[in-house]
């Protein structure tokens, strides 16, 4: 599964033709893939609502190309090509239209997505006269701005009222979702959320792979059993372990059944962990709790730059004590550095709403110590 946040890339590599045709790759700044793009895929005379509409399908798009890996999941070394007959016109070294590449200075790190879910959507688009689809009609954008519509209302008149923008989404370095070292029993923290996640949804449809209750981040027998029934359905070599490739080809299924790489996604919410909280968290604490504080003050300090970047290895330390005040002194809290309920209940609804959709209710304190045998997850 795809990282969680969607991130603006700071780099995006094309392929200059099809998938498969022998083209170049080019790698270039994201914010000059947009210019590009957009320079050829629209016209510069056109009022700026119609211009902005399309540039945020054009942003939102290519993003969901890199957010669901759709082409380096299958083993391609590109993020996006050049074919429109599937992705977006690029042009290799064409010049940019100053009215459009004022606009992407402003637009680059905004994108659409429905309202609840977390990926960026798959916001398909075509000139709408020679050709029509079932997203924007780039004309079509251009008339409706004529009789007066705002871009926010242009982008709803194509792909329903559900939808919102992001504003100045982070930008980085795009980060593979493989966690890097393969999974194996006895692994434990968020990535194994991801594969236990991906493997649950996977089983929907292969009913011969046991789900895995509770998700809990921990890589036990039960989520070995289930990966190995994985493995042996896509004729993987089925040790139980989660390399490269087993895990991108969970990649590959879980993005299909949930169509995220389609305009008429299912969508992705942010995946779920059972958690429990009897004790506070404070300077000494260490732990898988306290990896999960450290996993959603990252994610929190990506929007809030007063909170400091910090590792997350699981030891509550000074840096760590340093993150908790700061977000305590944002969130109008008393600047303890102690995680209580109150903190971590006010960090849990400040990630939720960065998701744009409730984190799973297993994230918030449930009031009461979680024991073996607990259900309602």
């Amino acid at each position: 599964m795809p990282t969680v946040i969607p991130y603006i890339p700071e780099e995006i590599t094309v392929h200059l033709g099809s998938p498969d045709s022998n083209a170049a790759n080019v790698t270039v700044p994201f914010i000059d893939y947009v210019k590009n793009v957009a320079s050829s895929e629209v016209y510069p005379t056109w009022d700026d609502s119609a211009l902005t509409a399309n540039i945020l399908a054009i942003v939102s798009f290519a993003l969901n190309r890199v957010y669901t890996e759709f082409y380096r999941s299958q083993g391609y070394d590109f993020d996006i090509t050049s074919s429109t007959a599937i992705d977006q016109k690029f042009i290799n070294g064409r010049n940019y239209f100053g009215s459009i590449s004022r606009l992407v200075d402003n637009l680059f790190n905004d994108y659409l997505r429905r309202q609840g879910f977390v990926e960026p959507l798959a916001a398909k688009f075509c000139n709408g006269t020679t050709v029509t689809c079932d997203g924007l009609s780039q004309w079509g954008s251009q008339s409706l701005a004529q009789q007066g519509l705002s871009s926010t209302q242009i982008l709803r008149r194509y792909y329903g009222n559900n939808i919102e923008i992001v504003n100045n989404a982070p930008i980085r370095g795009i980060t593979p979702s493989y966690p890097g070292t393969p999974l194996r029993r006895g692994s434990q923290g968020p990535s194994v959320v991801q594969m236990q996640v991906m493997l649950n949804r996977i089983a929907q449809f292969y009913p011969a792979i046991h789900r895995i209750n509770p998700v809990d981040g921990i890589f036990g027998s039960q989520t070995e059993d289930s990966v190995m029934a994985f493995q042996r359905i896509f004729d993987l070599t089925p040790d139980g372990i989660v390399g490269r490739a087993t895990w991108y080809q969970m990649v590959r299924l879980y993005v299909g059944v949930n169509r995220l790489s389609e305009l008429e996604s299912l969508g992705q919410t942010f995946y779920s962990i059972n958690w429990q909280l009897p004790t506070n968290l404070q300077q000494g604490s260490s732990g898988q709790k306290v990896s999960q504080l450290q996993y959603l003050l990252q994610i929190v300090a990506e929007y809030v730059p007063s909170i400091p970047e910090i590792n997350r290895d699981g030891i509550f330390g000074p840096a760590t004590q340093d993150a908790v005040i700061a977000f305590q002194k944002f969130s109008g809290l008393t600047p303890d550095g102690i995680v209580g309920p109150e903190t971590w209940n006010a960090l849990y609804r400040r990630a939720a709403g960065i998701f744009g959709s409730e984190l799973a209710p297993a994230y918030q304190y449930p009031g009461q110590p979680l024991r073996l045998g607990d259900t309602d997850f």
